[in-house]
C-alpha cells in the first residue's frame, strides 16, 4: 500500500480552498492535514498543529499582515527556514515566466497554474513528495528562458563524470532512484552516492535546483 501524503494549503479564498480539498481528498493516498488562510498566522498555525504537511501548496496572491506584505514568496522563504524538509508546490493564477522561475530558484518544489486539472495537481504533490520536484513543460520553458544566454557554461560541468550526467539526465526525467539504477544496471545507493556528488559539485540544494542547473548549462533541454 501506498504512502498517504499530509497535504496542507495556504490560501486566502475559501472557496478555492475547501473546493481543492474537496477534489484532492477523493484520492486515497491524501490526506490534509492543515489550513491557513494568510501567510502571517501560517508559522504559529503550524507549531499549533498535531500533524505537519509532507507537502504544501501555496497561493502568490496573500493578504497584507497590517502594512506588511505577507505573500507566497514570504511564504516560501519561511517555510524553507523553518520546515526545510517540507515540500513546497505553488498554485497560483499568475503565470508569467520570470515568477515560475525566481519561485522554483528560491527553493520552491514546483509551481503550477490554478487553471490546471486535478489530476495534473495530484500528479504534482505525488512527484514532488517522491522526487523532490514537478517540473512541468510551463516551468522548463520558464527556466530555460530565464538562464538562456546569460551565463557560461562553469568549470563545475566540466567536472562532472559521464555516470553523473547521465544520472542527473534520467533525474530531469523525472525517474525514481529505483528507474534510474534499473536503467543505468546500478544499485539504488549507488544512484543516491552520485545525486549527493551532483548537489555538491553544482551547489544546488535540491532536485528542483539540479532540474535549473541542468537547463541552464544545456546538460537537457525544456520539453
Amino acid at each position: 500500500m501506498q504512502e498517504t501524503i499530509k497535504l496542507g494549503i495556504v490560501e486566502d479564498q475559501a472557496l478555492f480552498r475547501e473546493g481543492i480539498k474537496s477534489i484532492l481528498e477523493a484520492w486515497e493516498r491524501i490526506n490534509f492535514v492543515f489550513e491557513s488562510p494568510d501567510g502571517f498566522s501560517m508559522l504559529d498555525r503550524l507549531k499549533s498543529s498535531s500533524q505537519i504537511p509532507d507537502v504544501m501548496l501555496v497561493d502568490l496572491t496573500l493578504p497584507k499582515n497590517g502594512n506588511e506584505e505577507f505573500n507566497g514568496w514570504t511564504v516560501v522563504q519561511v517555510l524553507k527556514e523553518y520546515y526545510p524538509e517540507m515540500k513546497i508546490l505553488i498554485l497560483s493564477a499568475h503565470e508569467e515566466s520570470y515568477l515560475i522561475a525566481k519561485l522554483i530558484e528560491e527553493g520552491a518544489n514546483g509551481y503550477l497554474i490554478k487553471e490546471s486539472t486535478p489530476q495534473e495537481v495530484y500528479d504534482a504533490i505525488v512527484s514532488v513528495y517522491e522526487r523532490g520536484s514537478y517540473i512541468n513543460e510551463r516551468a522548463l520553458n520558464a527556466i530555460q528562458n530565464k538562464m538562456t544566454g546569460k551565463l557560461k557554461t562553469p568549470k563545475t560541468y566540466e567536472s562532472l563524470t559521464r555516470r553523473e550526467v547521465e544520472v542527473l539526465q534520467l533525474i530531469c526525467q523525472q525517474k525514481t532512484a529505483e528507474e534510474i539504477g534499473e536503467e543505468l544496471f546500478i544499485s539504488r545507493k549507488t544512484v543516491n552516492g552520485h545525486r549527493n556528488n551532483l548537489l555538491q559539485k553544482t551547489g544546488a540544494r535540491n532536485i528542483s535546483g539540479l532540474v535549473m542547473y541542468a537547463i541552464k548549462h544545456n546538460i537537457v533541454e525544456a520539453i
